[in-house]
């Protein structure tokens, strides 16, 4: 790993709090996120694009102190009262709006954005601290493939600066599979994390290339089952498009089964 530059890191976040739960299928993943952050240089700040946050044009959280968000249902008493007290950083919000409009990317800041569980989830696993300033950034409600790779590249800067990059969604995230016995799902998963993991990590698979299949990602084996809605799965552009920059392939780090469904980690280093 360079140590001129941080890497980029896309995470699974598995299922609401469960990964804090000590829930029985989300073992081999919190298990995961809980070591990652030890192959990592420390990084200065973490800018987190969450797969549960989505508006009009890319919006970057600026408070100083966000609070929490628990935006799931259902859960015991005891998960709506997790706390996560990392700083923001305004000043880095600020350096990305910068980065974003020098490539003509409109974005906004959100003052009263507080901590949702695609963040504070992997966060309390990886940096237990909260020492660490963190921003997030939002996805955009257009969903478009190409301009989440563009997001990600007017980003790669922040990487010079010891910012972690980190995507927080899942390489697989289909709701009503998780919970069917349906014998078919895990080889349907199979299939799409084994073109995943090929356009970002085979060195034979030309930069543009990969460009070009993201951008196209439906069109992959069980694409559109595997993602009915891409929200968890644009993380993953914004990631590519900061981390291709000066990492073309990436490397799969974590490659695991979360409801007999299969799901990946990646890094560019």
């Amino acid at each position: 790993m360079s140590n001129k530059i941080m890497p980029v890191l896309f995470v699974p976040h598995g299922g609401g709090p469960m990964p804090l739960m000590g829930e029985a299928n989300h073992r081999e993943l919190t298990a995961f996120i809980k070591s990652v952050s030890t192959g990592l240089p420390r990084p200065t700040a973490i800018l987190v694009i969450t797969a549960h946050w989505e508006e009009k044009v890319a919006t970057i959280s600026s408070s100083p102190a966000p609070g929490m968000l628990y935006d799931y249902y259902g859960f015991p008493p005891e998960t709506y009262a997790f706390k996560y007290p990392a700083a923001g950083s305004p000043a880095l919000a600020h350096t990305i709006a910068d980065l974003l409009a020098a490539q003509g990317i409109n974005s906004q800041f959100d003052p009263a954005r507080d901590f949702d569980h695609g963040t504070f989830v992997p966060l309390m696993l990886m940096y237990p601290e909260a020492n660490i300033p963190v921003v997030q950034l939002s996805l955009m409600k257009s969903f478009d493939p190409a301009a989440h790779i563009a997001l990600g590249k007017a980003l790669a800067p922040l990487r010079e600066q010891g910012v972690l990059i980190l995507g927080s969604g899942m390489s697989f995230h289909n709701m009503q599979a998780f919970f069917t016995a349906n014998p078919s799902t895990q080889g349907r998963s199979e299939r799409f994390d084994q073109w995943l993991t090929e356009t970002l990590t085979a060195q034979e698979v030309p930069q543009a290339e990969k460009n070009v299949r993201l951008g196209d990602w439906k069109n992959a084996p069980e694409a559109v089952f595997c993602h009915p809605r891409e929200e968890h799965l644009l993380p993953l552009h914004v990631c590519f498009g900061a981390g291709s920059v000066a990492s073309p392939n990436a490397e799969k780090i974590f490659s695991g089964f979360l409801f007999n469904t299969k799901i990946s980690a990646f890094l560019w280093s």
